[in-house]
């Protein structure tokens, strides 16, 4: 079979575009891979079939160096592999499309929704889904508004990776965290926690390009780990209900894999009501009987080479449907089972980018 020129965006370690190509690795059809990062050390660029450096999503130059690397090579499918890409992508979405690319992304209002943390949780109450307490700091009196402890300080806008977030458990730490965070990145949220450590999932769901749901997984988060959690503290609360740890996920998922309709069938419905199409991931917690969403990603997950594992490849099934034209079924079967992370080592090939200098399938 002739291998499908596939290119994927910022494979450099640790984020989404290195998962993706991870699940193409995984997938029967065999892709050939086109892998671009702007930075000559990350690790997906030793593990493509053609490296390329790019200039950051920011730059000007961007999308035109993206378009001229897919037609040297008849690139049939694009993905994004960051959230900057994602937006440099959306913005110009109709060039990428009419230079007859498959670019799987979700609609441009609900990428900017879900960007915005403080929107997406206004957004969620207001459509009936359950979401933490949310409270938007603009201004450090905002503080005085908070009444729940511990209460989860983050970004609003950005803060991948976890980054920025901090777990106070009364009203001086609130206060302290509150103020070198307003001072660091100005505005951002207070939310509420909720649940337990182990209460807590990443649950995609999928949607083809005409918003038909095709199917939806979940992983619950081991947050625990080592490489798992960004913040473990003791519980000091005196509620018991939040168990005696109190933790943060770092964004590096792993633990169990399946179904769980408990948490999928409010994931789904959400997917649905918002209009996503593609790939969309659900950030949440399942306490007392209800789903509390936290966070929205409208893109593919730091989860999708754990899904790819047990059968459930989100990247491949968009491919075959929408290019190869493929019947795929609703429900399609994939196993559960347990994903452990740890980590791994690549040296670099000296002549790492001499393969992108004329490259030629």
């Amino acid at each position: 079979m002739e291998k499908i020129a596939v290119m994927v965006t910022g494979v450099g370690g640790g984020g989404h575009g290195e998962q993706i190509l991870k699940a193409l690795r995984l997938a029967s059809a065999p892709y050939y891979v086109i892998g671009g990062d702007m930075n000559p050390y990350s690790m997906g660029l030793a593990e493509v079939d053609v490296p390329y450096l790019l200039p950051p999503a920011t730059d000007p130059r961007y999308i035109d160096e993206v378009l001229k690397i897919c037609a040297k090579h008849d690139v049939k499918a694009l993905f994004h592999g960051s959230e900057p890409e994602l937006k440099a992508m959306s913005a110009q979405r109709d060039r990428i499309v009419a230079q007859g690319i498959f670019l799987p992304i979700n609609p441009a209002n609900v990428i900017d929704l879900c960007m915005d943390k403080a929107a997406t949780s206004t957004w969620l109450l207001d459509n009936g889904f359950d979401v933490p307490r949310t409270i938007a700091i603009e201004q450090l009196s905002d503080l005085d508004r908070v009444d729940f402890f511990p209460a989860v300080l983050k970004p609003s806008v950005g803060g991948g990776g976890s980054n920025n977030i901090f777990l106070a458990q009364d009203r001086a730490e609130l206060q302290f965290l509150g103020t070198c965070l307003f001072q660091t990145i100005g505005a951002y949220i207070v939310q509420e926690y909720v649940g337990d450590t182990n209460s807590e999932y990443t649950v995609g769901v999928l949607c083809d390009m005409d918003g038909k749901l095709l199917n939806s997984i979940a992983v619950r988060r081991m947050i625990l780990s080592g490489l798992s959690n960004r913040i473990r503290v003791k519980n000091r609360t005196g509620n018991p209900a939040f168990g005696d740890i109190l933790a943060i996920s770092s964004g590096v998922s792993q633990g169990e894999v399946g179904p769980f309709p408990e948490v999928t069938a409010a994931c789904e419905r959400l997917a649905t009501t918002l209009g996503c199409r593609g790939a969309v991931n659900i950030q949440c917690r399942y306490a007392n009987g209800k789903v509390y969403v936290f966070e929205i990603n409208p893109r593919f997950s730091g989860t999708t080479s754990l899904r790819a594992m047990v059968g459930y490849n989100e990247p491949d099934v968009l491919i075959r449907k929408h290019v190869l034209g493929e019947a795929v079924s609703p429900r399609f079967p994939y196993r559960s089972g347990r994903v452990v992370r740890g980590l791994a080592e690549v040296l670099m090939p000296e002549n790492l980018f001499e393969r992108s200098q004329g490259a030629d399938q």
